[in-house]
C-alpha cells in the first residue's frame, strides 16, 4: 500500500476508533442515567405465576390484566390448586372507589340428581360446570387496561406449558402424596404422572403438551371457545363417554360473573373488603370482630394470652359458620350484616359459644397506580376430582362434594344448577380509599383463619407483612379441635388449652417445610409500609414475589 494511502487509512480509523470511544461513552452514561420506575408487585403461589404477572405489568398492563396472567400460569405451574376445569373469585380496589368482587362461582349440572348418594358423587359426577376462564375473561374485558391482548395475557403459561416448568419442594410433595389417587384414573396417570407412574420430583422439569394445545386454542379463539365452540364439545363429549352429568347445554349457558359490592367491616382503624357469599369473608370479619373486643397488648406476640384469645374467637367464628351459615346466596344482605355486626360479636363472646382437606391458591396484585386486585381460586380437593379429558389436559373441579348429601331440606342441599358453599376470603383493607393490605388463603376452612390471624398481626402487633405471614398459627374447628402450628409449645400452655376443653391435634405433617405447616394455609400479600409496596410470599409453599419495573431516562 502507498504510503500516502496508509496514512490516510490509519488517520481514518483513528477518527473512527475515536468516534466509537465517544459513542460507548455516551450509551454507557446514558444507561447510567436510566433510573427503574415501579409499576407493581406480584405475589402468588410458584415464582413461574409471579413472573407471569410482573411480565404483564412491564408491559403496560394493569393489576387487572395481570392477575389473568398470573391465573393462566398458576392453572400449568400449580395444576394440584386451580386451573381450567375450577372456579375464581375475584376483588379488585382501585383507588378512591368502592372495591367489588366478580363472583366467578360455578354452579351444579342441570341434570344433578337431587336423591343422588355420596358415592354418586366422584370421578367425572363430582364436577360442577368450570367457570375460571369465563371469570377472567369477563374481568380483562372490563376492567384490564385495554393494552394488553388476550393472547398476551396467555403467553407466559402457554410457554411454562410448552417449555416446562421447574417442580418446587412444595409442589413435588404435593404431587408425590396424592400419585395414588393419580393413578387410578388411566387418563390422569398419563398427563399428570411420569411414563414410570411416580410424580415429578424436586426439581424436575415438567411439561404439559396437551394442555399446551387448549391454551393455544383457547388465546386464539377466545374465551368462549370453553363454552360454546371445540373445547366445549370436547368437555360435553368427555363427560358423556365417562359418566359425567355436564352437557354442552350446560356449558352454553353459562352466565358471566355477577359483580357484588364488596362485603365491607373494619378492624380497629382500617376498613376492610372482603368477599360475599357463597365465599366466606363474612367468617373473617366475624372473627376479627371477636378480636376486637380484646386489648391489643393481649394480642401481641409475646402476650401469653394471645393464643387462647384467637382459639376463643376462631372457634366461635368456625362454630357460626356451620351452625348458622347465610342461608340465601343470592339474597345475602341481611344475613350478613348481621353477621358481621360488633353487637353480634358481643352477643357471641357473652354467650360463650365456644365452650365446654380441601385446596386451592390465592394470588394478591397491586400496580403502580394503586389498584389492588385480591385473586381466590381452586379445582377444590388436592388436583379436583383427578380426573381429565385425554384432549384437553386440564383437571376437573370436585366442588360437588361441598354440598350437603341426603339432606333436601339443607340450605345447601346438591341440587341442579345450585351455588357450593365455599371459604374462600380474598380480603383488602384500606384507609381514606386506598388499599393498603392485599391478602388470601388457600386451605379449605382454614382459609378464614389464616387470612384472620394475618390481618391482625399486621394490624396490631406492626410486626410487617413479611413477619405477619410467617408467624406461626393456630386453627379450631367446632368440635374443640384444636391444631397449633408451634411445635415447641409449654407444656403449661398445652395443659391450659386442655383445660379449656380444647383437644389438642395434631394436623397433617407429610408436606412440612421445617417448622412450617402448609395445613395452616398459604398467604400470599401485599402491603403498603413507610410509603413502599411489600410482598410476603408464604414460606410454608412455593411462593414468590416479584417487583416489577419499567426503565426510564
Amino acid at each position: 500500500m502507498p504510503m500516502k494511502r496508509r496514512l490516510y487509512f490509519c488517520m481514518s480509523l483513528a477518527v473512527i476508533t475515536i468516534a466509537s470511544i465517544i459513542a460507548m461513552r455516551l450509551s454507557c452514561r446514558s444507561v447510567q442515567n436510566q433510573e427503574s420506575q415501579f409499576s407493581g408487585v406480584v405475589c402468588a403461589a410458584t415464582p413461574e405465576a409471579a413472573a407471569a404477572g410482573a411480565e404483564i405489568l412491564e408491559a403496560s398492563g394493569n393489576a387487572v390484566d395481570a392477575a389473568v396472567a398470573v391465573s393462566f400460569a398458576l392453572a400449568v405451574t400449580e395444576p394440584a390448586m386451580s386451573g381450567l376445569g375450577g372456579q375464581t373469585q375475584i376483588l379488585i380496589h382501585a383507588p378512591n372507589r368502592e372495591p367489588l368482587a366478580i363472583n366467578g362461582t360455578s354452579f351444579s349440572p342441570q341434570a344433578t340428581p337431587e336423591r343422588a348418594t355420596a358415592e354418586d358423587i366422584a370421578s367425572h359426577r363430582a364436577t360442577t360446570i368450570p367457570s375460571t376462564v369465563r371469570t377472567l375473561a369477563y374481568a380483562m374485558k372490563k376492567y384490564g387496561s385495554g393494552k394488553i391482548s388476550w393472547p398476551q395475557a396467555l403467553a407466559p403459561a402457554i410457554r411454562y406449558a410448552d417449555e416446562g416448568f421447574v417442580a418446587g419442594r412444595f409442589r413435588a410433595r404435593v404431587w408425590a402424596s396424592h400419585m395414588e389417587d393419580l393413578r387410578q384414573h388411566p387418563v390422569t396417570k398419563d398427563l399428570f404422572l411420569k411414563k414410570d407412574g411416580s410424580s415429578p420430583t424436586e426439581g424436575e422439569l415438567w411439561q404439559q403438551p396437551i394442555l399446551a394445545k387448549t391454551l393455544h386454542r383457547l388465546a386464539e379463539y377466545g374465551a368462549d371457545d370453553f363454552y360454546t365452540g371445540e373445547i366445549a364439545r370436547e368437555i360435553a363429549a368427555d363427560m358423556a363417554g365417562n359418566g359425567g352429568w355436564i352437557t354442552l347445554e350446560d356449558l352454553q349457558n353459562v352466565p358471566p360473573p355477577v359483580e357484588l359490592p364488596a362485603l365491607k367491616g373494619s378492624y380497629r382503624d382500617w376498613s376492610i373488603f372482603t368477599l360475599p357469599p357463597p365465599g366466606s369473608g363474612w367468617g373473617v370479619l366475624q372473627i376479627l370482630n371477636l378480636l376486637e373486643r380484646s386489648p391489643v397488648d393481649d394480642l401481641l406476640p409475646a402476650s401469653p394470652q394471645r393464643l387462647f384469645r384467637l382459639a376463643q374467637a376462631i372457634q366461635i367464628g368456625q362454630t357460626s359458620r356451620r351452625n348458622n351459615p347465610i342461608k340465601n346466596l343470592l339474597d345475602y344482605h341481611d344475613e350478613a350484616a348481621d353477621r358481621v355486626s360488633k353487637d353480634t360479636a358481643k352477643l357471641l363472646l357473652e354467650r360463650e359459644i365456644s365452650a365446654v382437606s380441601g385446596e386451592t391458591t390465592h394470588f394478591s396484585v397491586v400496580d403502580a397506580e394503586g389498584m389492588a386486585v385480591s385473586v381466590t381460586a381452586s379445582v377444590n380437593a388436592y388436583f379436583g376430582a383427578r380426573v381429565t379429558s385425554p384432549n384437553l389436559g386440564f383437571l376437573y373441579n370436585n366442588y360437588m362434594n361441598e354440598f350437603e348429601i341426603g339432606k333436601p331440606e339443607h340450605p345447601f342441599a346438591l341440587r341442579p344448577n345450585a351455588m357450593p358453599y365455599s371459604s374462600m376470603s380474598p380480603t383488602i383493607l384500606s384507609q381514606n380509599g386506598k388499599a393498603n393490605l392485599v391478602l388470601g388463603s388457600p386451605g379449605s376452612s382454614r382459609i378464614i383463619s389464616a387470612v384472620a390471624q394475618v390481618v391482625q398481626l399486621w394490624v396490631d402487633a406492626g410486626i410487617g407483612i413479611e413477619n405477619a405471614v410467617a408467624a406461626k398459627r393456630i386453627h379450631v374447628v367446632p368440635d374443640d379441635k384444636l391444631y397449633i402450628e408451634a411445635p415447641n409449645l409449654a407444656d403449661s400452655m398445652l395443659a391450659a388449652f386442655t383445660q379449656r376443653g380444647y383437644q389438642i391435634t395434631e394436623p397433617r405433617m407429610d408436606l412440612v417445610n421445617g417448622d412450617l405447616n402448609p395445613y395452616f394455609g398459604g398467604v400470599h400479600a401485599i402491603a403498603r409500609e413507610k410509603g413502599k409496596w411489600v410482598g410476603a410470599a408464604d414460606p410454608r409453599r412455593d411462593g414468590a414475589v416479584k417487583y416489577a419495573r419499567v426503565m426510564t431516562k
